[in-house]
C-alpha cells in the first residue's frame, strides 16, 4: 500500500499510527516533496469513485490563495487534476492507495472497512 502524507498534518500522523497499530505495511511518501502526477491522480480518483473537487485540499491555503472554490466549477476533469500534479499541498490528504481501492483523508470507520 501506498500511504501519501505531509507529515506536519496532524491528520496523517493519526492515521499513520493507526496503519503502524494495525500492523498494516505501507510505503510513506512525502506528499509535498513527491507531489502525485497527473497519471497517478486520474487513475486513484478513478478507483476512489469520488468526484474529483474531493481530491482538493479545501482547507488548505493554497486552495485558498488560489481562490479554486470559485474557479473550480468552470475547470473540467482534465483542469483540475493537472491543476492538482502541480502542488502536492492542493491534494487531499492523507491517502491510502491499494491495489484495488483510493482511501481520501482518514475516517477511521472507513479504513477498517477497506483495510482490515
Amino acid at each position: 500500500m501506498l500511504f501519501l502524507e505531509y507529515p506536519p498534518c496532524s491528520t496523517c500522523r493519526k492515521a499513520k499510527a493507526w496503519l503502524d497499530g494495525h500492523g498494516i505495511s505501507y510505503t510513506a511518501r512525502h506528499i509535498k516533496e513527491e507531489n502525485p502526477t497527473y497519471e497517478e491522480l486520474k487513475q486513484w480518483l478513478a478507483m476512489s469513485g469520488l468526484p474529483v473537487k474531493r481530491l482538493f485540499n479545501t482547507s488548505g491555503l493554497a486552495y485558498k490563495s488560489l481562490g479554486l472554490k470559485d474557479k473550480l466549477p468552470a475547470m473540467t476533469e482534465e483542469e483540475q487534476l493537472r491543476l492538482l500534479a502541480t502542488d502536492g499541498m492542493l491534494v487531499k490528504r492523507p491517502l491510502a492507495v491499494t491495489d484495488e481501492k483510493v482511501l481520501v483523508g482518514f475516517r477511521e470507520q472507513e479504513w477498517e472497512q477497506t483495510l482490515l
